[in-house]
């Protein structure tokens, strides 16, 4: 009488597993039929968080550039303006 009541309750605990794990293929098909080969994966997103922080280091870089050559321009003497009354 216990295994049969161990067998029930191993159904029990396996019937959410089961649903979980059709519900995961549903969901992966679904995404493989709409994204095609473009399938997120841990390693796509780190490849792609690389790239970011790559373009934003050119940016700040270029940034740099420009204030360095801004600053080491020789002031423009300004033209003295006189007042109209």
């Amino acid at each position: 009488m216990d295994s049969t009541l161990a067998r029930q309750q191993g159904g029990i605990a396996d019937l959410p597993r089961a649903v979980l794990s059709a519900a995961y293929g549903v969901i992966d098909t679904a995404q493989r039929v709409v994204a095609g080969d473009r399938v997120r994966t841990a390693r796509g997103n780190a490849w792609e968080a690389i790239c970011a922080d790559r373009a934003r280091a050119d940016q700040r870089d270029e940034v740099r550039r420009h204030v360095a050559m801004i600053v080491t321009m020789p002031a423009v003497p300004r033209v003295k303006t006189r007042q109209l009354t």
